[in-house]
């Protein structure tokens, strides 16, 4: 399958960090297949072509919410689970019967109440969704 998504998450660093993508802010398919061998979960294709791109970029791994490296990768009550926010109070995940689909629907967890919604987008729309917001919050910030 070709690169679908990884040069869309790529141009996120030059859009938000005002710097050049380069290798190093993504994981090597090694480091990619040695983490999943860890986690022991397949993962769907968008989910590596975000790991490629960012996976060793904290800027984006770490922005208010928190992406899960590949070895931490687990499935609970039938999700893939990938990221959580700074409070636990979120985690948002894949139906781990549609890890198939190149790039799946986002649903969330609250943590309080064990319930998952649908965030009605897919991995791809709604990351790129998160990270608008992120950054401009961040900058809203700065200004202050």
């Amino acid at each position: 399958m070709a690169d679908m998504f990884l040069e869309k998450f790529c141009s996120l660093v030059p859009k938000y960090l005002e710097d050049q993508w380069n290798e190093a802010d993504g994981l090597s398919a090694e480091e990619l297949r040695e983490g999943l061998a860890q986690s022991e979960v397949s993962i769907p294709f968008v989910l590596e072509e975000f790991y490629r791109a960012l996976g060793n970029n904290e800027d984006f791994m770490e922005a208010y919410h928190y992406f899960f490296d590949p070895e931490e990768l687990e499935i609970e009550d039938g999700y893939l689970l990938f990221l959580e926010d700074e409070e636990e109070k979120f985690v948002w995940g894949f139906k781990a019967s549609q890890l198939d689909v190149p790039d799946p629907i986002v649903y969330r967890r609250s943590n309080a109440k064990g319930k998952w919604t649908s965030e009605e987008g897919t991995f791809s729309e709604f990351t790129l969704d998160m990270y608008t917001w992120v950054f401009e919050e961040l900058a809203a910030e700065l200004e202050d």
